[in-house]
């Protein structure tokens, strides 16, 4: 299948677009250990967007994987997981901010070093958000793809540093207009004193129909009210 669109996103570098419904977004990491975070929104209102903790807690998961959805805060499908060579996809770890990306990698700002300066994920999503009539303030829990992070029996967060091979991709299904925010920069838990450096390719395609016997419908049953929800919402949009 040909793409409708494709680019590369190489470390530091952030972007955002409005995707139609009906498409897959299918991301490539070109290297290990890459790390995208995600942010989406209804691009027909921007009110609306994705609710981490009822995604997660109506699906009974700590992660993303094939048959998941993200759930928006009105009960809405945003999007599927309808692909993913890895299994495990962070929902609960966040992005990084300034502070903690100048603790951990040291300090650097564009003034000196140009675009060689290193970008937190906090910065990179808030400048996307106010190219498209949003806040700071709108900021909200992101999805990490590619990354792999687990609670121990002690509580404590893990991040797995072997998770993502180079070439591994996951895909997503547009269900429906989506804004869509990415920033390519470390997982908040990526152990190390070096700024990782993995490029990821976007690719858009266009996605085949969704009836009622698509696995990510069926995977729970409240997938299946999600899906109705958002069935319903277009159908009266006309």
């Amino acid at each position: 299948m040909n793409s409708l669109w494709s680019t590369t996103l190489i470390s530091g570098t952030k972007w955002s677009g409005v995707v139609g419904k009906g498409k897959y977004l299918r991301f490539t990491a070109l290297e290990k250990g890459a790390n995208i975070a995600l942010l989406l929104y209804n691009a027909k209102d921007l009110t609306e967007r994705y609710n981490m903790p009822d995604s997660l807690k109506a699906q009974y998961t700590s992660h993303l994987t094939r048959g998941n959805v993200l759930m928006s805060d009105n009960g809405r499908v945003l999007a599927s997981f309808v692909e993913d060579s890895l299994g495990w996809h962070d929902a609960i770890s966040g992005y990084t901010t300034r502070a903690a990306t100048d603790a951990k990698y040291g300090a650097t700002n564009y003034q000196e070093q140009r675009n060689d300066w290193l970008r937190s994920g906090e910065e990179n999503l808030a400048v996307e958000l106010t190219r498209n009539g949003l806040e700071a303030r709108d900021l909200s829990p992101v999805v990490n793809l590619f990354s792999k992070v687990f609670c121990n029996e002690d509580g404590d967060m893990v991040y797995c540093e072997d998770h993502c091979a180079a070439g591994s991709t996951v895909t997503l299904r547009t269900e429906m207009d989506v804004l869509v925010v990415l920033s390519n920069t470390p997982n908040p838990l990526h152990p190390g004193s070096t700024y990782p450096s993995v490029p990821v390719k976007l690719e858009v395609l266009p996605a085949a129909a969704v009836d009622s016997l698509d696995y990510c419908v069926n995977f729970r049953a409240e997938n299946r009210r999600a899906f109705e929800n958002t069935w319903n919402y277009y159908v009266l949009l006309g």
